[in-house]
C-alpha cells in the first residue's frame, strides 16, 4: 500500500491560533475526522498515510486556513462542512461559498453565508420578489431571512416588516389554555421575536413593533389585509393549508418581498390534511419572480451533531416508510 507524508506551515501566529482554537478544541475534531494521521509541533502540521488519505486531509488544512485568513475564525461546523464538500469532489474556495456581511447585528455580529447553499437562498432573496425556502432545522431558513428583512428595512426599500407563523392547535389545544388568543399563540411566535432580539437587540425590536414597524402575527390574522412596501415572512409553512397559503401569497402588495420558510418532513397538521407548502411546489413552479431555494443537511450551520441526528432521523423514517410508524410527505 502506497504512503505518503505531507506538511503545512502555518506562518501567521494568529492565524495559527485561530486554526488550532481554544485548547486545541478545532485540531483535535480535525484529527477525528481525517482518515490520515495528522500530527502538529508548534505551527507545523504534518500528514501521513495513505495517499489518497493524505491528499483529502491536506486539501481539508487549507481550505480551512483559506477560511481562517479571511475570516479570521474557525468553527467545528466550518470543518465539518468543508469536509463533506470534499468528499463529494467539490473544491470550492472561501470566497465561492462565503458571502459579503449582510448585516452586523446589535452586538458587533456579522452575519455571512456559511454555505453554499446558503449563499444561493441571499442570491435569490435579492433577486426575486417571492423565495421559498425548504430544509431541514439548523440551515438558517428563518434566521437569515429576518437579517434580509431588517437589512431592508434599514436601506429603507420597505417601510416595515411582517412576520407571520401558524398556529396550528390555535383552534384544539390550545383553547385549553388561559389567556386570550394573543397569549394563546405567543409560543408559536417566540422564535421569530428570538431572531429579531438578536439582530436589534431588546430595545429596538421592541421599539419596532410599539410603532408596527415590525408586526408578529398568528396566520389566521392575515385574512383579508393587503401589505404594500413590505417585507413579509412566513415561518413553519409546512403547517399551512393549500387555502391557507394561497390566502397568504395573495396579501402581497406593491413594493413588497415575501420570504416562505418551511421543513416538509416535519408536517404537525392533522393527517388528513394537505401540507401547502409541499403543494405549492407544483402550483408555482417556473413562475418568474419566484424562486425555490433548498437547503440540505450540508447547510446546517448549528452543532455537527444537528447534521448526525438530521441523518439517523432520515435512515430511520426511510427504514420504517410504509409500516404506518412514520409521516412522510412530498
Amino acid at each position: 500500500m502506497s504512503e505518503k507524508e505531507a506538511r503545512i506551515s502555518i506562518e501567521d501566529n494568529q492565524d495559527a491560533a485561530i486554526f488550532f482554537g481554544a485548547k486545541d478544541v478545532n485540531f483535535r475534531h480535525l484529527v477525528n475526522v481525517c482518515d490520515a494521521d495528522v500530527s502538529a509541533r508548534g505551527a507545523n502540521i504534518v500528514i501521513r498515510g495513505r495517499v489518497e488519505a493524505v491528499n483529502e486531509a491536506f486539501a481539508l488544512i487549507h481550505s480551512l486556513l483559506d477560511i481562517v485568513r479571511n475570516e479570521k475564525q474557525l468553527t467545528i461546523t466550518d470543518i465539518e462542512y468543508m469536509r463533506d464538500l470534499l468528499r463529494r469532489g467539490e473544491h470550492p474556495k472561501h470566497q465561492d461559498i462565503v458571502s459579503g456581511t449582510i448585516l452586523t447585528t446589535a452586538r458587533g455580529k456579522t452575519v455571512k453565508a456559511k454555505t453554499i447553499g446558503q449563499k444561493k437562498y441571499l442570491q435569490a432573496i435579492m433577486s426575486n420578489d417571492i423565495v421559498f425556502a425548504i430544509g431541514p432545522a439548523g440551515t438558517g431558513k428563518t434566521y437569515l431571512a429576518v437579517v434580509m428583512a431588517v437589512r431592508a428595512l434599514r436601506n429603507k426599500e420597505v417601510s416595515r416588516i411582517i412576520l407571520v407563523r401558524p398556529a396550528v392547535e390555535a383552534g384544539e389545544k390550545l383553547g385549553f389554555l388561559p389567556g386570550d388568543f394573543i397569549e394563546k399563540v405567543n409560543p408559536y411566535l417566540r422564535p421569530l421575536y428570538d431572531g429579531l432580539f438578536d439582530i436589534l437587540g431588546v430595545d429596538v425590536a421592541q421599539r419596532y413593533m410599539d410603532k408596527n414597524i415590525i408586526e408578529i402575527v398568528p396566520l389566521a390574522f392575515m385574512r383579508g389585509r393587503t401589505l404594500n412596501d413590505a417585507f413579509i415572512i412566513l415561518d413553519e409553512a409546512q403547517n399551512t393549508t393549500p387555502q391557507q397559503m394561497k390566502m397568504f401569497l395573495t396579501r402581497l402588495g406593491f413594493g413588497s418581498k415575501a420570504v416562505i420558510t418551511g421543513d416538509i418532513t416535519q408536517v404537525d397538521l392533522p393527517r388528513d390534511d394537505s401540507s401547502g407548502l409541499i403543494e405549492i411546489q407544483d402550483i408555482l413552479k417556473g413562475i418568474d419572480g419566484i424562486a425555490f431555494q433548498y437547503l440540505t443537511r450540508e447547510d446546517v450551520v448549528r452543532h455537527p451533531l444537528v447534521q448526525r441526528i438530521i441523518d439517523a432521523y432520515e435512515r430511520y423514517e426511510a427504514s420504517t416508510e410504509g409500516t404506518g410508524s412514520s409521516r412522510k410527505e412530498g
